[in-house]
């Protein structure tokens, strides 16, 4: 059999899809070495294959090195995650985006905020989710994938890239990913009107070719996130509109909290950073002192 190598873009029990330049994707089973050493191959791994010949699979011989790796969800060689809110229904909650945003930043991953559903709110709206994260150190984006705006900025900022979408259910995932590439046809789903959260749609992660080099990995929703292990101390490091003021603290060490002539504290207190992110750090910084007691 012909040997090539490939990127995984699928794997449902023990069977893997691989996507091949110039071939698409390929079905392929693991060589049984990988089983005995016990390799898990991640949607994301570059890989050595054998390709199939007539009716037969190919196989999975080699998985290359891994640049980075994600637990949840679950895929290998990641340059960016984008994550997506919808400007409405469901309402947005911030706290959970800046959870996700520390999340990322602490495996090294950069991230692009995509506010979806922008025609559901208005000019004044939009102007003020760009100010809460306008210094956040993240590229914003908005779009309304249905009618296609936006896209195009989506599309170029995904060029050359494997990028994980994630965010909660119901904010247009899918529909995002159906409108870069028709033939996805990712299944959308519906705002369940009473509790204003979205209906599990994606049920599994999945890696699509947007174009040449371009990787879109789709990801189950979610609706909660923990904080990762990280001393309280260090969260402050993860929102970057702190640090020019965090010179400026009376305090080495500045927990940016209660502490007197903190500068950060002031700078929220003028609205030169904003106040939503700055009392979402707060909350974090909380839950992560009752971890540390508890833990």
């Amino acid at each position: 059999m012909k040997q090539t190598t490939g990127k995984i873009t699928k794997g449902v029990g023990g069977l893997y899809q691989v996507f091949v330049e110039g071939a698409g994707n390929v079905p392929c089973s693991a060589k049984g070495i990988l089983r005995y050493y016990r390799v898990r191959p991640l949607i994301g791994d570059n890989v050595t294959l054998e390709m199939p010949k007539g009716d037969e699979k190919g196989r999975l011989l080699s998985i290359l090195p891994r640049n980075n790796e994600l637990v949840r969800p679950a895929v290998a060689n990641v340059d960016q995650a984008m994550v997506v809110f919808a400007a409405r229904e469901p309402q947005p909650r911030w706290n959970l985006l800046d959870r996700f945003l520390v999340q990322m930043q602490m495996r090294g991953i950069p991230v692009v905020i995509c506010i979806n559903k922008m025609d559901r709110i208005t000019e004044e709206e939009q102007q003020n989710i760009r100010r809460i994260y306008e210094k956040s150190g993240h590229l914003l984006l908005f779009a309304q994938a249905p009618a296609g705006v936006g896209i195009k900025e989506v599309r170029d900022c995904l060029r050359g890239k494997t990028t994980v979408l994630a965010g909660p259910s119901g904010v247009g995932k899918s529909t995002l990913l159906n409108a870069l590439l028709p033939e996805a046809e990712a299944q959308t789903g519906s705002i369940s009107e009473k509790i204003q959260r979205g209906r599990h749609t994606t049920r599994h992660s999945e890696l699509f070719c947007i174009e040449e080099q371009t990787y879109l990995c789709d990801t189950p929703g979610f609706s909660s996130l923990y904080l990762p292990q990280m001393q309280p101390e260090e969260l402050a490091e993860y929102y970057s509109e702190f640090a020019a003021y965090a010179l400026h603290c009376r305090f080495l060490g500045c927990r940016h909290c209660k502490e007197p002539e903190c500068a950060v504290k002031e700078a929220a207190d003028k609205g030169e950073i904003a106040k939503e992110r700055y009392e979402n750090y707060l909350l974090l910084y909380k839950e992560l002192l009752e971890q540390k007691r508890y833990g």
